[in-house]
């Protein structure tokens, strides 16, 4: 079965287990004009909150979520759920049993017409389109606080320890001349650069060095940073978007590094393409507290995907 046929399923099986009120809140539209408005910090969203469904219904959803990421990336989808609860719960003391995610099913997955869905919540933000058996699912946000779990049975867990291990080890095989160019500040950005913006510029990001730039070696461990990003998606999908790059120019893809270069100094880093970009901090709360996106310059939630869709099925706008 094609990901989005398990997609439009697991989306008919929530809406079947839901009651009707509950349906009510999930409901949405790809028409809405806050379709772009997103966040990352902590607070409620439009859509059905995870905390007010029962163990079945939970279930449910988290099959949806499943189905829009790879084996990997649904773990580290989940692992974001976890690690928000130990935040609660190191700061209130008591253990945490409801998650404050808000998922959100906009269109009709049984109709032939574009639609989505999307969950956000604190350190949480998926937003998937789909058109026929194509889709996306960027902006793609996930973040870690504690990014290493101080105490308790998890201690010494680090949800994105990869995504920072795999940026350091590629600061790490840069010469003094290409660290002058990658580097470009000793302190690091308070948070990821573009924000939440509905649109993500690239201008708000440093040149960088790049790949042309990078020995063999060094553009290995960069391939390998950038598909872990890409990995968080479906197999088909991520290679999509790799080829993509591909084909866009690997030489122009840059990595670029501010902030301290050792385990525990506060950093940040981005990887800018053509086509993407992704950007990390863990800056704020002493360097444990980590941030991370992909986005898709082109086709952030799905806007290439419609407007191919739009113009091939009904011609172009007038």
């Amino acid at each position: 079965m094609e990901p989005t046929q398990r997609m439009a399923a697991a989306a008919r099986e929530l809406v079947a287990v839901l009651q009707p009120e509950q349906a009510a809140l999930l409901a949405g539209s790809l028409d809405d004009p806050r379709l772009r408005e997103w966040t990352y910090l902590p607070g409620p969203r439009p859509g059905l909150c995870l905390t007010d469904l029962t163990a079945d219904q939970r279930q449910a959803a988290s099959a949806l979520l499943e189905t829009g990421h790879s084996p990997s990336g649904a773990v580290l989808v989940s692992g974001a759920l976890e690690v928000e609860r130990i935040r609660r719960e190191l700061v209130g003391g008591a253990p945490v049993t409801d998650d404050r995610y808000w998922l959100r099913l906009m269109g009709d997955p049984g109709a032939d017409r574009p639609w989505g869905w999307r969950v956000n919540g604190h350190h949480l933000a998926v937003h998937v389109v789909v058109t026929g058996d194509r889709f996306t699912v960027t902006p793609h946000f996930v973040g870690a606080e504690p990014a290493e779990v101080p105490s308790g049975a998890q201690a010494g867990r680090r949800l994105l320890g990869p995504e920072e291990d795999l940026a350091r080890e590629l600061l790490g095989l840069l010469d003094p001349d290409q660290r002058r160019v990658a580097v470009f500040a000793e302190l690091p950005p308070d948070d990821i650069l573009t924000r939440a913006d509905p649109v993500a510029n690239p201008e708000l990001l440093p040149t960088g060095l790049r790949h042309a730039d990078l020995a063999l070696a060094q553009q290995d461990v960069l391939a390998r940073l950038v598909r872990r990003y890409l990995d968080r998606a479906p197999a088909a999908y991520a290679e999509h978007c790799w080829q993509e790059a591909v084909r866009d120019g690997l030489d122009d893809i840059a990595f670029s590094w501010a902030g301290g270069a050792d385990r525990g100094d506060r950093h940040y880093y981005c990887v800018s393409a053509p086509g993407f970009l992704i950007e990390y901090d863990n800056t704020q709360d002493g360097g444990n507290h980590a941030h991370s996106v992909w986005r898709h310059l082109r086709d952030d939630f799905g806007a290439d995907l419609l407007r191919e869709h739009y113009v091939g099925q009904h011609g172009a706008p007038s």
